[in-house]
């Protein structure tokens, strides 16, 4: 064994759980049954043992058949789990890395791990042939690099392994490269049989109406930045995490760099240990900071476009989503980071600052694996928006500023109630308008002295007004984003005009 390949540790060969056994036993039957060059794929959770169990089917499979097998990954840190993982189920493997110009040896293997660019380039410049490869593993399968190969593997039995059947390019669907999809267990099952730790999510609404959209499908990091970046956002984020995850070992997930660093002066600046790691950290930072992060108790990761794969930290007790994402996958892989089980590990901490949580449902809930798969298009359309998610957001004024109104018994105030209300007396509209007004000023006036602080405090209901406004546009029929925004102005000015005059009227 050469220097290089001893640098990959042996990984101690797995117990197979039932589940697994039943998943293995399901993925033969088309081995042994099905065409040749059959394209099957196999959906199990992030946590589930996907590792495990590929590499017993390649075990099994090459004391079976006298053909050898392919692994494909996205990235040399899965390449490098994967062999430790094979290894310890007695499968002798090479890795085909950017190193590897040619295979003079492959006779000398059975199996290959292989990087899916490294091995593209290699075949493509015909310095490297791989022989009778009968079967061809494709780990993180919603990847579409993998599309690049499949051709000249047009002979083996393909087989897809992910936890998310959905492409990360809606314009090329996986049913157009698989045949059939097989689906494993659950994570809410998985967390019943004690193999998963159960997310305990906490949502805090955030307007993401000013997030744009890119050609990839999801929210652009530019846009991302511009809401995140902003002080209003990072307080929202500090008190969602003292309030929350204080003392946690916390995952941070941002969109764009620009946040993350803010994120990270933020934290550092209140006395948190903290670290910030991207893709552009170079390799000695990078396992700096993860050694920081293994062995400090209480330390805070915030992370830019990494630690989505590849990554295994079991002691992470909280993830924190500082950003939101229209990805499926990206949000279970982000969650997934926090589902390692331990002996003092049933439960994390799950922060959603993006409505993903909304947006997909909560991460252990039930989700249609095959109906995704076979209408990917129909699933994505039918996503809830963003300007219907926050039609249901409920404003809840924050504690120290109801403390500001202590001397108010009642600050909330139901729109959609209220108007329902106008419209069974055949009021007009706007008398919904009016009301709010009232209790809104009532509230700065009998909370101040003067007109002066009364004016400061109906400033500080900004959020509120918007609130309301939303939700008395949408009790009216169509109305044009200008309008919206006019009434939000309109509102402010007359509730500073009614202050006034009720000022007058408590001091004269």
């Amino acid at each position: 064994m050469s220097e290089k390949e001893s640098d990959i540790e042996i990984e101690d060969k797995k117990e197979l759980y039932s589940y697994q056994q039943g998943d293995i036993n399901a993925i033969f039957d088309r081995l042994d049954n099905a065409p040749h060059n059959h394209h099957l794929l196999y959906q199990l959770p992030t946590g589930g043992g996907k590792t495990v169990i590929f590499s017993e089917i390649v075990r099994r499979y090459l004391s079976k058949h006298d053909k050898k097998v392919l692994v494909l990954t996205h990235r040399i840190e899965l390449c490098k789990q994967t062999s430790k993982m094979l290894k310890g189920f007695d499968v002798k493997n090479k890795i085909i890395n950017s190193k590897v110009k040619e295979l003079p040896d492959q006779n000398d293997y059975s199996c290959f791990v292989a990087m899916v660019e490294t091995l593209k380039n290699r075949i493509n410049d015909k310095k490297l042939h791989l022989d009778n490869i009968g079967l061809v593993i494709i780990d993180e399968a919603h990847y579409n690099s993998f599309r690049k190969l499949l051709s000249f593997f047009k002979n083996s039995f393909i087989l897809g392994v992910t936890a998310t059947p959905l492409s990360s390019n809606i314009k090329l669907p996986m049913n157009e490269n698989y045949n059939e999809l097989i689906v494993g267990d659950t994570i809410s099952s998985l967390i019943e049989k004690g193999f998963l730790a159960k997310a305990i999510t906490y949502s805090y609404d955030v307007g993401l109406t000013s997030l744009k959209v890119g050609i990839n499908g999801d929210y652009t990091v530019k846009s991302s930045d511009d809401l995140y970046s902003q002080l209003a956002m990072q307080e929202k984020l500090i008190h969602a995490y003292t309030e929350k995850s204080m003392g946690k070992k916390t995952l941070i997930f941002n969109n764009g760099i620009n946040t993350s660093l803010y994120v990270y002066e933020t934290f550092r600046e209140a006395g948190i240990p903290i670290r910030h790691l991207d893709n552009t950290s170079n390799p000695e930072d990078r396992r700096d900071i993860l050694s920081w992060f293994k062995h400090t108790p209480d330390a805070v990761l915030t992370s830019v476009g990494i630690l989505t794969t590849g990554f295994d930290e079991p002691t992470v007790e909280s993830i924190i989503l500082n950003r939101a994402t229209k990805s499926l996958t990206l949000y279970f892989q982000m969650i997934g980071r926090g589902s390692r089980k331990l002996h003092n590990k049933d439960t994390f901490t799950v922060i959603d600052l993006g409505n993903n949580a909304a947006r997909f449902g909560l991460w252990d809930e039930p989700v249609d694996w095959q109906h995704i798969f076979k209408s990917p298009e129909y699933y994505l359309e039918n996503l809830r928006d963003d300007a219907e998610i926050e039609l249901h957001f409920k404003y809840q004024m924050p504690p120290e500023l109801r403390a500001k109104f202590a001397k108010t018994e009642v600050v909330t105030f139901d729109v959609d109630e209220a108007h329902k209300q106008a419209i069974a007396q055949n009021l007009r509209s706007k008398i919904v308008i009016e009301r709010s007004l009232e209790q809104h000023a009532n509230m700065c006036v009998d909370n101040s002295e003067d007109l002066y602080t009364a004016k400061q405090l109906a400033k500080e209901l900004q959020e509120d007004i918007e609130s309301r406004m939303k939700r008395y546009a949408s009790c009216l029929s169509h109305c044009s984003k200008n309008y919206r925004e006019w009434l939000i102005e309109d509102y402010k000015l007359k509730l500073n005009l009614l202050i006034g005059k009720k000022i007058r009227e408590k001091l004269f």
